[in-house]
């Protein structure tokens, strides 16, 4: 499993969201082979990543002249070009690459991509704009979804639950959430356990179903 984590990725699209990506992957120690068909992105980024092309990637052939088919890893990353989004993520699904991670611009998008043989289909705006609503609302310190209908989210305790053991609260019988983490001033995040005692100036990691880690974060 770790050689397969070290395993070469082709990001496809240098945009915003595909440059990002493959210079965190490069950040990271993963080697990666960058492809756009804007000469002038590539020439732009040819100082930060070793290996990329300017290439079209609606052709079959220009792919497999960069190598294309070797890589078992690949992230479609083109934006706002849906129909070439579309056709590269088909051609890689025909060069037999068993793990595409293709970029959405919409739901609509993102259900096409799938039907078409993408592994992951990732909706960064929509996901970051989830995010960021519930950052708004001043409860939440940070958010992240898990999956569709679970979620963790960054927050200080609420009253009821300072003072006390975790493991004698009820917590997850009375709100449905569970604390995994607990930072308290000065130190780091560590475990929670049911022996832990939150003090008011804690920081908590709570993890459940979306609609109760929403509704636990009213409490404050």
């Amino acid at each position: 499993m770790a050689e397969r984590r070290n395993d070469p990725v082709v990001v496809i699209g240098l945009g915003r969201f595909g440059s990002s990506l493959a210079l965190e992957l490069v950040r990271q120690g993963t080697e990666v082979l960058a492809i756009d068909h804007r000469p002038k992105v590539v020439q732009a980024m040819a100082g930060q990543l070793t290996h990329i092309a300017t290439a079209d990637s609606t052709d079959i052939e220009a792919l497999r002249q960069l190598g294309v088919p070797e890589f078992r890893r690949a992230v479609v990353a083109i934006g706002s070009d849906i129909e070439a989004s579309i056709l590269t993520t088909s051609l890689l699904v025909e060069l037999e690459i068993e793990d595409i991670w293709a970029k959405a611009i919409s739901r609509q998008h993102g259900r096409i991509l799938e039907r078409i043989g993408a592994t992951h289909v990732v909706l960064p705006e929509h996901d970051m704009g989830e995010r960021v609503a519930h950052l708004v609302s001043g409860r939440m310190l940070d958010y992240i979804a898990v999956d569709e209908h679970f979620a963790l989210a960054k927050t200080r305790p609420p009253k009821e639950l300072v003072g006390i053991p975790l493991g004698d609260t009820g917590l997850r019988r009375k709100h449905g959430v569970t604390v995994v983490s607990v930072k308290s001033e000065g130190e780091e995040f560590t475990y929670a356990t049911p022996d832990t005692v939150l003090q008011y100036g804690d920081l908590i990691i709570i993890a459940g179903a979306t609609d109760k880690v929403e509704r636990f974060t009213e409490l404050l």
